[in-house]
Formats: C-alpha cells, sequence, structure tokens
C-alpha cells in the first residue's frame, strides 16, 4: 500500500487514517485471516470492541504477522454494559488480556450511556499511567460531548461516528474539528439497508476515475481528513480498499459527493437507541 496517511491527535499521537473494522467478523479463522490479510497489504490501524467478541482472534493475527507491537495500532472500545455498570477498569484490562498486548493505543466509550463521566475518567486516569496512547468516544453527538467535557474537564481525543455519502454527518464532523477533537467513521461503505455502493453518481465517478466506486468513498473520507476503517473479511476487498493512496478526487467530485447527503442512518441514532 503506498502513502498512507495519519492523522495526529491532540496529544500528538500519529493515527494512521486507513483501518481495517472486525464488526461483524466470526472470532477464529475469519477474523484472523481478515487481519493477516489487511496487515499484509499495508493497514497499520485494526479496529475492534470487547463486544464484537473476536479479540483474541485480532491478537492472535497480530503475532502471526510477525510486525513488532509498536508498528500496528489498536483500538479497542468499553461496550455499554460495563459503562453502566462502573466496570470500565475490569472491562479494559479484559481487553488487553485478550488482545495479548500491555497497552491500546486508543480506547473508546463505545455510546453515550448512563454512566459515561465516570468510566471517561477511569480511561483518564489509565491514560495517565500510559496504559492507553489515546482516549476517545464513540457515537457521540456535541451535547454528549458538551457533557462530558463539563462534568470532567477531560476533552476526547477522537470521536467515532457514523458517516458515509448517504449521511456524511458533516455538522458533528465541522463541530469536532473546532474544538480540537479528531474524528474517525464507521460503516464509511454503507450496509445492508443502504446500499451506498450501488449509487449510479458512485459507479460513474468509478468509471471516470478507473477505481472502484469503494475506491472513490474511500478516498473521500481521506481527503475530508477523517479515519476510515471499512470491514471486510474477503481478501479482494480488503486490498483494493488500501489502493486509494496513489490518485485524489477534484474539489469538484469531493463537492458531487458530499452533496448526496440523504441523512440516511445505517446504524442506530445516538440520541436514541435501546440497547
Amino acid at each position: 500500500m503506498k502513502g498512507q496517511s495519519f492523522l495526529t491527535l491532540s496529544d500528538k499521537v500519529r493515527m494512521p487514517q486507513l483501518g481495517l473494522g472486525v464488526y461483524g467478523a466470526k472470532d477464529g479463522e475469519e477474523t484472523e485471516r481478515a487481519v493477516l490479510w489487511a496487515l499484509e497489504a499495508g493497514y497499520r490501524q485494526l479496529d475492534t470492541a470487547a463486544v464484537y467478541g473476536n479479540e483474541q482472534s485480532v491478537g492472535s493475527a497480530i503475532r502471526k504477522s510477525g510486525l513488532p507491537r509498536g508498528d500496528v495500532f489498536i483500538t479497542g472500545k468499553i461496550w455499554n454494559s460495563h459503562i453502566r455498570a462502573g466496570q470500565t477498569l475490569p472491562a479494559f484490562y479484559r481487553t488487553l488480556e485478550n488482545l495479548g498486548t500491555d497497552y491500546l493505543d486508543l480506547c473508546l466509550l463505545h455510546w453515550p450511556v448512563e454512566g459515561k463521566e465516570a468510566a471517561w475518567e477511569t480511561l483518564a486516569q489509565l491514560y495517565e499511567q500510559g496504559l492507553v496512547r489515546a482516549i476517545g468516544v464513540s457515537n457521540f453527538h456535541v451535547g454528549h460531548l458538551n457533557e462530558l467535557i463539563r462534568a470532567t474537564g477531560v476533552k476526547p481525543m477522537l470521536d467515532q461516528v457514523e458517516s458515509h455519502p448517504l449521511m456524511n454527518n458533516q455538522e458533528l464532523i465541522d463541530a469536532c474539528r473546532r474544538a480540537g477533537i479528531a474524528v474517525g467513521v464507521w460503516s464509511p461503505l454503507g450496509g445492508p439497508r443502504v446500499p451506498l455502493l450501488e449509487h449510479p453518481a458512485l459507479r460513474a465517478m468509478a468509471g471516470e476515475y478507473g477505481r472502484t466506486p469503494a475506491q472513490i468513498v474511500l478516498r473521500w473520507d481521506i481527503q475530508r481528513g477523517v479515519a476510515v476503517i471499512p470491514k471486510s473479511v474477503h481478501r479482494e476487498r480488503i486490498v483494493s480498499n488500501a489502493q486509494i493512496f496513489d490518485f485524489a478526487l477534484t474539489e469538484e467530485d469531493m463537492a458531487r459527493i458530499q452533496a448526496l447527503d440523504m441523512d440516511m442512518r445505517v446504524g442506530p441514532d445516538p440520541d436514541n437507541f435501546d440497547f
């Protein structure tokens, strides 16, 4: 993979802009193979979570890859039930054990649930102890961010949110930027209810550039300065999704993609969920 790019978080930690998401990948061989293929293709960020149930397989693949631990940026997440129950600390240590590592590069609170302030203070303590290099949140709207910062005085270094051309979430992304909070995006290629990659405008643009619709969308994300974690368990797609650093979209085409927004969510609204 040519030219991997990086985001610099507020504490100067450099985060690879392209990563592999493993949500929905089956524990065991499926996850291991996907991670190994991604690392072979040049990915250096892996995004997992306790609730995905595949942390051990991610850790096993990293060890099998032979890459030094310091070459792989691992993002983990604290699940809602652990946040609510005040179990952030044991959940964090369980994640370290599952992954077979003694630190995380980035740890996120997965959703803005009750107990988030106490959980955030725990993550801040783990950060001060050097057990995690950066801390952030996932699925937090501006109101959630403001509540957290007011209560704790500690600003997240990254907010990971749903974003794709049919729901670009640009207002939230811009608000984070103004506050000095980096942004990562999940479900960048849509999902079963949002068949993004069949969109005629994206297919036409892919033809113009000699690329796949997925490569066009991921390049759009790279150029708008967010970290992006496409998920796949298919080798060909994993490799193809990484081939986005040897071309650039014009400003006009960036704007054309931006204009596709229909506020069409793949996942739950962070202001209205029940898990």
